[in-house]
């Protein structure tokens, strides 16, 4: 019978905390499955709807020669789950002599479930954490073509700083993203009668349409625990008025749980307390 090492990390204990998982479905869903076995009672509310885009002429040509690039990069889980039922319909075969990097450790394994070999940043799962991996520094990408799969609109570093570095680049967007419509009532019930201590909004735009949406309701979030992806979207959340917001070392299940628990705690036990990393 194995014995539990005693240096192991204690697994984070929920029990009691009430979650709002703001993440686009299916994920929203799949967290608070991930969260609720460490006790928590998590609930749905996404903030983001994956509209794919019809495929136009660019688009058909991009994925019928996706093996004349060196690099692939997906931008996120839902790029990632895009571009695989896109090239399930156009390849019988994955294209090989391709390397797969996903943003963060999320779209990587995404497209690991899938058979393909796909990388993500050593340390940090944003576009400036990809940017600093050795083999798409400018040195490594001269003679090399990428592509950066993704949704309309969204953070532009990726693509302006590849764009200088790699022989050509191009884009291939596969989807729109869009804030979802709630009746107040739904709202309402969520917000006030289920009363989440914590949300979980994992991306900037998500966080906007979390803002937005809360308008049009009698509830204020500003003083709930708030869980962002990064720093840049910490610093936009204090700006918008909210004064418990917190960073999680990543975005995994188990990464999130402890981050919920350690901000939970009492401020003299808290060492990250109000988080800036």
């Amino acid at each position: 019978m194995a014995i539990p090492r005693s240096d192991a990390p204690a697994r984070a204990d929920l029990s009691g905390h009430r979650l709002l998982v703001c993440r686009p479905q299916p994920r929203a869903d799949w967290l608070c499955r991930e969260l609720a076995a460490y006790g928590a009672d998590a609930r749905p509310l996404p903030m983001l709807e994956i509209a794919p885009l019809p495929v136009t002429g660019e688009t058909r040509s991009r994925l019928l020669n996706l093996d004349h690039y060196q690099h692939v990069i997906c931008v996120s889980p839902s790029a990632a789950d895009q571009l695989l039922a896109a090239m399930d319909e156009w390849w019988p075969q994955w294209p090989v002599g391709i390397r797969w990097w996903g943003v963060g450790s999320g779209t990587a394994k995404t497209l690991r479930q899938a058979d393909l070999d796909c990388a993500s940043p050593v340390s940090g799962h944003n576009s400036e954490a990809l940017l600093a991996e050795p083999a798409l520094s400018a040195a490594a990408l001269t003679d090399s073509r990428v592509l950066i799969v993704g949704g309309e609109g969204g953070r532009g570093l990726l693509a302006e700083t590849l764009q200088q570095r790699a022989r050509q680049l191009d884009s291939l967007i596969l989807y729109r993203r869009q804030c979802p419509e709630y009746s107040k009532e739904h709202l309402n019930r969520l917000l006030g009668d289920f009363n989440p201590q914590c949300l979980i909004t994992l991306s900037g735009e998500t966080l906007n349409n979390l803002i937005r949406v809360v308008q049009n309701t009698d509830q204020t979030l500003l003083h709930r625990q708030l869980i962002v992806p990064v720093a840049r979207v910490a610093d936009d959340a204090r700006q918008a008025g909210f004064t418990n917001v917190h960073v999680p070392s990543g975005l995994t299940a188990d990464a999130i749980a402890a981050c919920i628990a350690q901000a939970a705690l009492p401020p003299s036990l808290n060492k990250d307390s109000d988080s800036r990393e």
